[in-house]
């Protein structure tokens, strides 16, 4: 029996119904699924289907909706890649359609619609199509060609953009020094065996000088390389390279880059700052959509990447219809280029490199904040790294043959550690902020906490005691930091660093019914979350609950899950020391434009609240803070010795689960000069040993470098500065390795 279609027994009962006299009263009633017809199917849904897939461009789905004739000749492949190159030529970044109309017969259709696309350089393209649809096993399919894409490109046309790339922003510090500029750079090596060695330490001064690299560290790295074998050190502008003479000297290798390129100052917060790459395959059409040519080199890691918009500019673009044979035959759309805008940091280049110096090839941070602004004068994350051998005109980068490890983790924003005694200021303040502790509130200081049955808890004392005795072969310890440090207040306690008081008051607290107070007040200085500062890549850490009394003691000293970076506790320091307000860090001073006003200008953000302490308590506790430096008994005031700047400070040793523990120290300073604003100083040196031993040194000398420009005190462990004094035995700086 021959199927009669739906539309045709439509058509029959139009005629019935007009042979009976027109329209009726009485309805014509069908039934849904007629016995024996088949339905058409919709043509504005295969159309919708279609377009809908172009929105998310899904060309998997838009490939099964074109008819077998155009799949015969057009892989889905060759399908995709014609969408994809046409919509990254117009840097497409978002689609929008309407369907004008349908017109459907039988065996093929009609459709009219209206594309948009929404791109990044060229505004609005908006075109109308008009296409044919054809029926296929009771599907439609469309008869796809390129014009499709664009009415332009019917024929088998293409689209072809010519870009005019403006050159990449600079980058100043604070002072308006280059931190990563465009310019002419020399790649400088030595030929191991070459320099004579009489003038061994005026070739490897001149490099340390123009690179940064340490001169102990090249001439360590010098002497392990085979004679004859091309020893890479750094990198320098041409400008610098010749003014120095350098070149002049036997065994010295300079390499000129063969394009002026992007060249960052040695030590300028590398891990901060960050570099820029090339745009990889994988991101390759991601960054067409945003109106780059694809050549470009982008923004990896910190400032480069926070800031990659502006320093970028804009394309300026041609957006041409090509023949077959790749001749442009119309011009689309056009737009100009826009010129990058430039970045002023709040770093102090000459701070940061000194600081980064400071930390003497040791692993660990420093982060020093304007205290009453929320400015970042130094970022310091060590061991740095070297931005420029991420260049391939660079043959000592990671594109030549001598591959170095790099390593661009920033451990000052990005790094999470235990506190350690540091942390001991934010379980004061609770104990304060209780009511069940005052400033003067008085405990017995002894080796050993052992109030929690079946768990000895001993205080730092203990273990130099220990120590003593196996030094000197006795069974008694004289040393003033191997006694008990007696009845103490708590400000004292703070003083002396005692951990069986701060056990006390972390498991009092717990018992209390308080057992939270210490957690809740590490958020309220800002630890366990990020601290805003957006412009680098930061960790939020995380400050556990008490489970039970052990673990509250473990807390109140900073350790248990207390996992810190050194940028939050920067932040909390500065509140300390400013009078209570948690200002949000801050890298960038300002964006300034090639012409006209500056688009963004520093601005304090105290977004972060304020610490949750009555004056009378944070009083207290800056009081305990001053006296850590200044009281002969503070566990920092043999570090301090003559310094001329009042700091206040807290000392920490952070168990790390390896054999050494982490080294912090964390101040600020009181001088209250007019032209050098009071900074907070935090610095952290991993896997090292105690605070007092390594830390504090390294904070003395930053904050001599900041108010006198220059180190005023060598290290413990140096002879003279920058040089290890061997009898300080397993404390010497590591060895550098090449």
């Amino acid at each position: 029996m021959k199927k009669v279609r739906l539309l045709d027994l439509l058509l029959i009962l139009g005629l019935l119904t007009a042979c009976s006299g027109g329209i009726t009263n009485t309805p014509v009633v069908l039934p849904t699924v007629p016995i024996g017809i088949t339905p058409v199917p919709s043509a504005d849904a295969a159309l919708r289907g279609f377009l809908d897939a172009l929105l998310v461009e899904d060309y998997h789905t838009m490939y099964s909706l074109v008819s077998q004739a155009v799949r015969d000749t057009l892989s889905e492949y060759d399908f995709a890649k014609r969408y994809t190159n046409d919509l990254n030529a117009m840097s497409v970044n978002s689609i929008e359609y309407s369907i004008q109309s349908t017109l459907t017969h039988p065996q093929n259709s009609q459709a009219a619609f209206r594309v948009i696309y929404h791109t990044t350089l060229f505004g609005n393209i908006q075109r109308d199509f008009i296409t044919t649809l054809v029926m296929e096993n009771n599907q439609w399919r469309f008869q796809w060609d390129d014009g499709l894409i664009l009415p332009e490109l019917a024929g088998g046309k293409r689209l072809v953009t010519s870009y005019t790339t403006p050159a990449r922003g600079d980058i100043y510090d604070r002072n308006g020094n280059p931190v990563a500029i465009q310019t002419n750079v020399v790649a400088l090596g030595l030929v191991a065996g070459g320099v004579s060695p009489d003038m061994e330490d005026a070739v490897f001064n001149t490099l340390s000088q123009l690179t940064g690299i340490r001169s102990a560290d090249i001439r360590y790295n010098y002497s392990n390389y085979t004679a004859g074998n091309y020893v890479p050190v750094g990198e320098a502008t041409a400008d610098a390279v010749s003014a120095s003479g350098i070149l002049s000297f036997g065994g010295v290798s300079g390499s000129p880059y063969k394009d002026s390129s992007r060249f960052y100052e040695p030590n300028a917060a590398p891990n901060a700052v960050g570099y820029t790459l090339f745009i990889s395959k994988e991101n390759y059409n991601t960054y067409r959509r945003l109106g780059y040519s694809g050549a470009e080199r982008v923004g990896v890691e910190g400032i480069e990447k926070w800031g990659e918009d502006y320093l970028r500019g804009r394309n300026g673009a041609t957006l041409f219809v090509t023949s077959a044979d790749g001749t442009n035959e119309t011009t689309l759309a056009k737009v100009d280029p826009v010129p990058a805008s430039s970045i002023t940091l709040t770093i102090n280049n000459d701070l940061q490199s000194q600081a980064q110096v400071a930390m003497d090839g040791l692993p660990g941070a420093i982060v020093v904040m304007e205290m009453k602004t929320g400015r970042v004068l130094a970022m310091v994350s060590s061991p740095g790294f070297d931005p420029n051998w991420y260049d391939l005109n660079n043959i000592n980068g990671v594109n030549g043959p001598y591959v170095p490890q790099q390593d661009t983790f920033n451990k000052a924003a990005q790094g999470t550690y235990p506190l350690g005694s540091v942390f001991k200021i934010i379980t004061m303040a609770a104990a304060l902020e209780s009511g069940v502790f005052t400033p003067d509130t008085t405990y017995q200081c002894d080796y050993a906490f052992t109030d929690i049955p079946g768990h000895t808890l001993f205080d730092w004392t203990w273990d130099r005691c220990t120590t003593e005795k196996q030094q000197n072969g006795t069974n008694t310890c004289t040393g003033a930091n191997a006694q008990p440090s007696g009845l103490l207040t708590l400000k004292q306690g703070l003083m002396r660093s005692c951990d069986p008081w701060f056990y006390h008051i972390g498991f009092d607290l717990f018992n209390l019914g308080k057992g939270t107070l210490i957690s809740d007040m590490a958020k309220a200085f800002g630890l366990g979350n990020a601290t805003g500062i957006g412009q680098v890549a930061e960790a939020k850490g995380s400050i556990p609950d008490p489970a039970d009394g052990l673990q509250a003691t473990s807390i109140a000293i900073g350790q248990s899950d207390v996992q810190v970076t050194p940028l939050q506790v920067a932040t909390f320091i500065s509140a300390i020391g400013n009078g209570g307000t948690l200002f949000r860090p801050q890298l960038v001073e300002s964006i300034q434009p090639v012409s006209g006003s500056p688009t963004q200008v520093f601005k304090p953000d105290a977004s972060g609240g304020t610490l949750p302490l009555a004056p009378s308590n944070l009083q207290a506790i800056q009081d305990a803070m001053r006296s850590v430096v200044e009281n002969p008994r503070g566990t920092a005031y043999s570090r301090f010795t003559g310094f001329s700047i009042p700091v206040s400070a807290k000392t920490g040793t952070a168990e790390s689960g390896a054999t050494d523990p982490h080294a912090w120290f964390a101040g600020f300073s009181t001088a209250g000069k007019t032209d050098k604003p009071d900074i907070a100083v935090v610095v952290l040196v991993n896997n090292q040993g105690e605070g007092a031993t390594w830390a504090a040194p390294i904070l003395r000398r930053v904050m001599e470098i900041y108010f006198n420009g220059r180190p005023q005190t060598a290290y413990p462990w140096e002879s003279s500065f920058g040089v290890v004094n061997p009898d300080y035995g397993i404390f010497a700086t590591p060895t550098p390795t090449p």
